[in-house]
């Protein structure tokens, strides 16, 4: 058993311990004000003058590339915009939150009117109290919903909006008792409270949770915590926060081992079960639910950025395509309060390279996501993305 175990131990702690790059930093929430209207007026005859922060200048070399890929792909959204043009100037961060507060107020100087990113939830919230009472909104890159709200909006996919997708679908497949199995740290709790009040809005029941410590020994004490918690609560499902970076090749394997197989109790996970590829080569991901973005859209998105860049986008790249695509659609209309609050969370949402997504009065979103399993290894959608809002698969 121990032999067996290896490899995912070793990959476990090799590989660095964080939940996502969104959850780098742990804000509050800031009450922030504007002008009437929630945001800068624009001048419809002329382009729009957009800043984007992204954390070139950073010392790591992946997110250096990660800083290349959402330049490129907010400049390909840029290009593809039809009847309105787009004065993009970007700025870099260096991934700190004091330079991302200096690259937001001399945006704002040089006539920004709006701003897409910055990346890390520290930084968003440093740039977006610091332009808060010019009135200038901030599209960042986060996905972490303690710092949303006010001009700061995020463009990230929500552990909210994940776990409501999957529990929704979970209920309508007959899963009525839902365990949540979750990692003691800021993210993980955040994860499993977004669980919980997604399997209470969807009809079904909440059977209760079980944490770990973050750690390999964490993971393995868990094991029979999880497997008791589900036996007393009679659970058909549980509802993981982990992802591959953390603890997901541990469970995938220790609990199967321990008797709780995929083919009796349904494994879903708020996180991609997909990446890295090698992910899906995992025994017992193998019929798991997870969500993952419209993978049509997703598919074109990726073709059209090698071909204009020689490389394949960064997997969250797309949000910046989406930003700037979203204040396109606004400026097209030929208002001078294109930008403000009120049309950023306008109910019929837009629609990005990821598929439809909407911005919600509180800073956070709404992304139309499919349901998707692993079969043989292979990632197949058993519930397609809704195409538009007011339908199903919300």
């Amino acid at each position: 058993m121990f032999a067996v175990l290896s490899p995912a131990r070793k990959a476990l702690s090799r590989l660095i311990i964080v939940f996502s790059l969104f959850w780098l930093a742990a804000c509050q929430p800031v009450s922030l004000s504007g002008p009437a209207g929630g945001g800068s007026s624009i001048n419809p005859a002329k382009p729009v003058p957009v800043a984007l922060l992204v954390p070139h200048g950073a010392a790591s070399p992946q997110e250096q590339q990660l800083a290349r890929d959402l330049e490129a792909a907010a400049r390909l959204a840029a290009a593809d915009l039809q009847g309105v043009q787009i004065d993009l100037r970007v700025y870099g961060t260096a991934g700190n939150a004091t330079q991302a507060r200096t690259a937001a107020l001399n945006a704002v100087a040089d006539g920004a009117r709006i701003i897409v990113g910055p990346l890390h939830a520290e930084s968003a919230n440093a740039a977006a109290v610091a332009v808060a009472d010019q009135g200038v909104n901030v599209l960042a890159f986060s996905n972490n919903p303690t710092i949303a709200g006010g001009n700061l909006f995020i463009l990230g996919q929500t552990f909210d909006n994940t776990a409501k997708r999957l529990a929704n679908f979970a209920a309508r497949q007959g899963k009525q008792r839902i365990l949540a199995v979750y990692s003691e740290n800021l993210a993980g709790q955040l994860g499993r409270n977004a669980i919980e009040q997604a399997v209470n809005a969807s009809g079904a029941q909440f059977a209760g949770s079980v944490g770990y410590e973050f750690s390999q020994q964490g993971v393995a004490s868990a094991v029979p915590q999880i497997k008791a918690a589900a036996a007393q609560s009679n659970a058909d499902a549980i509802f993981m926060t982990s992802n591959t970076a953390g603890a997901l090749p541990l469970f995938s394997q220790m609990l199967p081992e321990a008797g709780l197989s995929p083919d009796s109790t349904q494994f879903i996970g708020l996180a991609r079960w997909d990446i890295p590829a090698q992910t899906t080569a995992l025994p017992g991901v193998q019929g798991g639910w997870f969500a993952v973005p419209d993978p049509q859209r997703n598919a074109a998105f990726k073709s059209r950025f090698q071909a204009a860049n020689g490389n394949a986008p960064h997997v969250i790249s797309g949000l910046a395509y989406d930003g700037i695509a979203a204040i396109g659609a606004l400026s097209q209309s030929g208002s001078r309060n294109a930008l403000s609050q009120a049309r950023l969370t306008q109910s019929a949402g837009f629609q990005g390279v990821s598929g439809v997504f909407r911005f919600r009065p509180n800073g956070t979103n709404e992304r139309g996501l499919a349901v998707a399993t692993i079969r043989d290894q292979q990632v197949v959608v058993i519930d397609p993305a809704p195409r538009g809002f007011g339908g199903t698969g919300f």
